[in-house]
């Protein structure tokens, strides 16, 4: 029978993805940082705190995130699990409305504020348009995750980040998919002076060939895309009826099934 993987992008069996929380100033010298190393970040925010205290303006944050993705954080950062459920419709729907207006494209994804969730706020995203949800909660290892409502990192940046970098680097058993995710907020390079932690970690990550560098959706959207393949009951052919193109490890030869065709295997 033939032997069917899944890969990422053009083949390759590592991913990267940065995850940064609140959309204040110091996001400006940390995108600058990943756009010069050529890494994507997705970026939550809340839309009805922007332009107030150390938070960028409306105006920066369009500008800013080009090239990676704006994602909801609620309206104005309340710690959710203590909210009434009305007021949380509220400030997901308004985050997302307003974030949408600015970013052009629809907002699918958030990190939960304050760390702030439970299974009845997990149950209800999905109706509200929101695909994922980062927790703080980490794993310390390169691991798909099994609740996309519930997405946990690899690690926040100062947990021992240059160490895992290293790891995630010398991966090379091509039979898994790895994923490397980092979460934090930019200001805490401010707060403990250690910018040169990020600026070495990208330095160290960039450039691979077997890495993917995405943003959270991106990674949600291609493995919602896999999920949708049409395979053959004997496996000897596929067909892709999503919007995005799928790369699969077909008996060791890699195989790009392109939106809206169908392959044959043999």
């Amino acid at each position: 029978m033939t032997k069917i993987l899944l890969c990422f992008p053009e083949g390759k069996h590592k991913a990267l993805t940065m995850s940064y929380d609140d959309g204040t100033t110091a996001d400006k010298r940390l995108v600058s940082t990943f756009n010069r190393y050529g890494i994507k970040g997705t970026f939550h925010l809340n839309a009805g705190l922007l332009g107030t205290g150390n938070r960028l303006t409306e105006k920066e944050a369009v500008e800013l995130f080009a090239g990676h993705e704006i994602s909801a954080h609620t309206l104005t950062h309340p710690t959710i699990a203590r909210c009434p459920k009305e007021q949380i419709v509220h400030e997901v729907m308004e985050d997302r409305k307003q974030l949408e207006q600015l970013a052009g494209y629809t907002v699918r994804g958030m990190s939960y504020p304050n760390g702030s969730f439970n299974q009845a706020i997990k149950n209800m995203l999905p109706s509200l348009g929101i695909e994922y949800a980062r927790v703080v909660q980490t794993t310390g290892g390169f691991g798909m995750p099994d609740d996309w409502h519930e997405w946990q990192a690899t690690c926040h940046h100062n947990d021992r980040l240059i160490e895992r970098a290293q790891t995630f680097i010398e991966l090379h058993k091509t039979q898994y998919l790895y994923l490397m995710y980092v979460w934090g907020h930019s200001y805490e390079f401010d707060n403990d002076n250690n910018w040169e932690l990020i600026e070495q970690f990208s330095e160290l990550v960039s450039g691979q060939d077997n890495i993917w560098y995405a943003t959270n959706i991106e990674i949600v959207d291609y493995m919602n895309a896999y999920s949708q393949l049409k395979f053959s009951a004997g496996l000897t052919f596929v067909y892709n009826p999503t919007a995005i193109s799928v790369w699969l490890s077909v008996d060791g030869k890699m195989v790009e099934v392109k939106s809206g065709s169908q392959v044959a295997f043999s």
